[in-house]
């Protein structure tokens, strides 16, 4: 099938045809598919946080809420790349195996490794993409360590921390940044002993909502969506460009990475022969020449 056709039934409700279309957007093709589609704007929102802190059960959760509302939704769930294959180590979601009969929910795991132009250009892409194929909402998943959720907090509003009581997991998430990028912050597996000290250490150190959960017995969902809707309500201009902002310097960053002059340009510096200032000036310069020569 020609992209277009792709796009015809992908926009008709096919998972294959939008499979297939992710697929492109992730490889080589991407502005091929992205100029067949053109803009497109779909709700985003991002879940962060610790490994087992429940996110996965959480997002199926937000999933049965929104197709209650029903949305169309599309999970991309960001995962640490196999060394081996390049594949996604946690792709089968099986907190997620409810909906995966739903003809409405795609789910798709995306690997940060091996994609053209990295996790700051594929999951732009992919949301742009499912935006144009008629999902009305993209729950974007990350694992809660690294560069990953800042470039998630770029394309996701708002961006829900997950966090569980006890353990020292408020202070741990601070130190490790991911309060920073929280509009949302849920403490999940509310059940359990410390979860009002844990509640009670993030108020110290946030002042974004901070919602109870126990997802797996789908309680305290009401209010997460709430807590979401609250925070789509009071979006502005302002927000909006910020986050633009956001997206164009870490794509301008990814792309700087892969300036075929960087390594010369560090070992200049290395070597004593130029100096970090002129050598950021001469890559900034370099990468706008040839980002005119391409266009």
């Amino acid at each position: 099938m020609s992209i277009a056709e792709l796009v015809a039934a992908a926009r008709n409700g096919s998972p294959r045809a939008a499979g297939r279309l992710l697929s492109l957007v992730e490889g080589d093709r991407r502005d091929e598919v992205l100029a067949s589609v053109g803009p497109s704007s779909v709700r985003v929102l991002g879940v962060t946080g610790p490994p087992g802190s429940g996110k996965s059960t959480t997002i199926g959760a937000l999933v049965g809420a929104y197709r209650q509302r029903g949305l169309r939704v599309a999970v991309l769930a960001v995962d640490p790349s196999s060394p081996f294959s390049g594949g996604a180590l946690l792709g089968d979601r099986i907190r997620m195996a409810a909906h995966i009969n739903d003809p409405e929910v795609l789910i798709r795991s995306v690997a940060t490794r091996g994609h053209l132009g990295g996790l700051a250009a594929a999951v732009p892409a992919a949301i742009r993409l499912l935006g144009a194929i008629r999902y009305d909402v993209v729950l974007v998943e990350t694992v809660g360590v690294g560069q990953s959720e800042i470039e998630v907090a770029a394309v996701a509003d708002p961006t829900v921390v997950i966090l569980n009581p006890g353990a020292g997991d408020a202070v741990q998430a601070a130190k490790a940044g991911l309060l920073e990028v929280a509009d949302i912050v849920a403490v999940n597996k509310a059940d359990r002993d410390g979860a009002n000290q844990t509640i009670r250490e993030l108020r110290a150190e946030t002042k974004a909502p901070i919602v109870s959960l126990i997802a797996a017995r789908g309680e305290g969902i009401p209010e997460l969506m709430e807590a979401i809707d609250a925070h789509h309500r009071a979006d502005s201009r302002t927000r909006r460009v910020a986050r633009a902002r956001a997206q164009i310097l870490s794509l301008a960053q990814t792309r700087l990475r892969a300036h075929p002059d960087l390594e010369r340009l560090a070992e200049a510096v290395a070597d004593g022969c130029d100096d970090p200032y002129s050598a950021a000036e001469r890559l900034l310069s370099e990468g706008s020449v040839a980002g005119r020569q391409t266009d």
